[in-house]
């Protein structure tokens, strides 16, 4: 009985070492994932910020050509760029008569998880993210949101509490032209 006994203990002592093997390899892949979902959180980010800043210069920059023609000078506009942001990519300042289908996908469902609560009580960007079915305790998760809900907040879509938490409401925005969105 006690080489059966021998044998079961040499087993479940392999077995053990390779449960830990894989513990371990298992905590490097969940690093490596984290790490990575910060950068590509980042990429989007920057991506985000670059359309933005890229939208603005458009609107600003109203410029025209002079092409001579045979009555004098006639005024030709440029011709836009040709990597137009995508619909939705861009926040625009809140207006009246604006709908929520000129967001993101991403940017409709934080106002639906803040309009859609009881009690309607500002939400932090950790328990919105979880509300989303993100991973609350995936920190690049939630600045994703949290980047997402200043931006809206920056353009009148929310309101942000000194706290750093968001809720539901409008407020007047200028506009790229000084003037305020509503």
């Amino acid at each position: 009985m006690a080489s059966m006994l021998g044998l079961l203990e040499a087993r479940e002592a392999s077995a053990r070492e390779r449960v830990e093997a894989l513990r371990v390899e298992a905590a490097r892949a969940a690093a490596a994932l984290e790490a990575g979902e910060i950068e590509l959180d980042r990429r989007v980010i920057a991506r985000e910020e670059l359309v933005d800043a890229l939208a603005a210069s458009a609107a600003e920059t109203t410029a025209t050509t002079e092409v001579e023609g045979e009555g004098g000078t006639v005024p030709t506009p440029v011709p836009a760029p040709a990597s137009a942001p995508a619909p939705g990519a861009v926040v625009p300042p809140w207006r009246e008569g604006l709908g929520v289908t000129v967001l993101s996908p991403d940017n409709q469902r934080i106002l639906n998880v803040l309009q859609d609560r009881p009690g309607l009580e500002p939400l932090r960007a950790k328990d919105i993210a979880a509300v989303m079915g993100n991973d609350a305790a995936v920190a690049a998760k939630v600045e994703g949101v949290r980047s997402k809900a200043k931006r809206l907040a920056e353009r009148g879509w929310l309101l942000q509490e000194a706290s750093g938490a968001f809720s539901t409401g409008r407020r007047r925005v200028a506009a790229p032209g000084g003037v305020p969105s509503a």
